[in-house]
């Protein structure tokens, strides 16, 4: 992290710990000690007492935040359907936290999705397991895109706590990256995971993910393959026009244009199983 970001990342931290706790929504702002630095997230609470299942969930490379310091709509809808169901949910803003804005369109990323957003997933972890309201042994994984492929490099057996702490009990990604697990000759998932993309998704083609799902099923790991016929990345979005995106460091297609949008059969379907996975004893 530069001298420029650290400070920007104080500046953020500052103007979070002294604004009120509750926010529009239902979720409140909070920091998360790591080793980096102060980590800022989004909090959402279920109603009554607890303890509660917790998910921590992983933004894309476009940030957790949009325009007026809004929560993106996607990440606000998960939340509060989340939260709904009875889990605490956390969303650590990897990149808010160091001064930076959207990734999607960087080549040279300082902030990875191997290292340290890895690492932000951890201390979310135990942010969490520090809560008397958090059952400490019932914490998921959920991420979007690069978050998806955060969660792909955290379930390695190679990546366990050796804290003493419960590990992650469950992992679902949407429409991660699968390419380098995909290709790793040690990829191997410690705990179940879910993956759900779109079989048209150009910016993350689902080929390495469903290779990589039948390996690991082949090695007796509990790693499921959902693919949609016809969606895109983005599909569970709300509401997301079908459009095109350019500037886009790593698309399928090298030429920086990709095709995003929401897909209604796609996202109740996933709404549901993502519900029902995390759910499961």
């Amino acid at each position: 992290m530069s001298s420029l970001q650290r400070l920007l990342a104080c500046l953020i931290s500052l103007a979070l710990l002294a604004a009120p706790a509750a926010q529009a929504g239902g979720y409140e702002r909070v920091a998360i000690p790591s080793e980096q630095g102060t980590l800022t997230g989004v909090f959402y609470l279920p109603a009554g007492q607890g303890p509660f299942p917790a998910v921590i969930a992983l933004h894309g490379c476009g940030g957790l935040w949009r325009e007026q310091g809004q929560l993106s709509m996607r990440h606000a809808d998960w939340g509060e359907r989340l939260a709904a169901a009875g889990f605490a949910v956390l969303m650590p803003d990897s990149y808010g936290s160091r001064g930076l804005g959207s990734q999607c369109g960087v080549k040279d990323l300082t902030v990875r999705a191997g290292r340290e957003r890895v690492a932000d997933a951890a201390a979310a972890r135990v942010w969490l397991q520090q809560r008397n309201n958090i059952k400490r042994d019932s914490i998921a994984l959920l991420g979007w895109s690069s978050g998806g492929l955060t969660v792909l490099t955290a379930i390695r057996k190679e990546q366990a706590p050796t804290d003493g702490k419960p590990d992650f009990k469950r992992a679902a990604a949407f429409y991660p990256a699968c390419r380098s697990q995909s290709e790793s000759p040690s990829f191997s998932a410690r705990i179940p995971l879910l993956i759900l993309m779109g079989d048209a998704d150009d910016w993350t083609p689902a080929a390495p993910c469903s290779h990589l799902a039948k390996a690991a099923q082949a090695r007796g790991e509990q790693v499921g393959l959902v693919l949609y016929p016809g969606a895109l990345h983005d599909f569970d979005h709300p509401r997301l026009e079908v459009k095109e995106r350019d500037n886009i460091a790593y698309s399928a297609s090298g030429t920086g244009k990709v095709t995003v949008g929401t897909n209604m059969a796609a996202r109740e379907d996933a709404l549901k199983r993502v519900k029902a996975f995390l759910t499961a004893p």
